[in-house]
């Protein structure tokens, strides 16, 4: 763990992950399962995470609290989502009661996602998402 960072397009990384991946097995008391790696960026991670999880016209709610959260919207409606955007001013964080009073009249459980920046580097903002129930 005490070594650079290494780029995730680098040669050197196959090598280098492939213990990792036999002891993630471990980690999810596997011998059957095979884990693997995407070698992406954030915007790819956000991108795989939507499509492996929901379908094309799944109901989203997302919060716009700065340009990371900006981007990630523009992705979900690309990817043909239908996504409730809640805005706050950039900086701001989420507003959590926005979302309490969105839930609590989804009767027929139309929501499938809520997407929330936690951490906004940017703005030195940290959503409570812990409080989410």
């Amino acid at each position: 763990m005490n070594r650079n960072n290494e780029d995730y397009r680098s040669p050197a990384i196959p090598a280098m992950t492939r213990t990792l991946l036999e002891d993630v097995k471990k980690i999810f008391k596997t011998t059957t399962g095979t884990p693997f790696l995407i070698p992406t960026t954030g915007t790819g991670a956000w991108e795989s995470a939507l499509t492996n999880t929901l379908s094309p016209g799944d109901r989203i709610v997302s919060f716009l609290i700065g340009q990371f959260s900006l981007l990630w919207i523009d992705q979900q409606q690309r990817l043909k989502f239908i996504v409730d955007v809640v805005e706050s001013e950039w900086g701001q964080g989420a507003n959590l009661d926005i979302l309490a009073e969105k839930l609590a009249v989804d009767h027929a459980h139309t929501i499938k996602a809520i997407c929330i920046v936690h951490n906004h580097a940017t703005k030195n903002l940290c959503n409570n998402n812990a409080t989410i129930k």
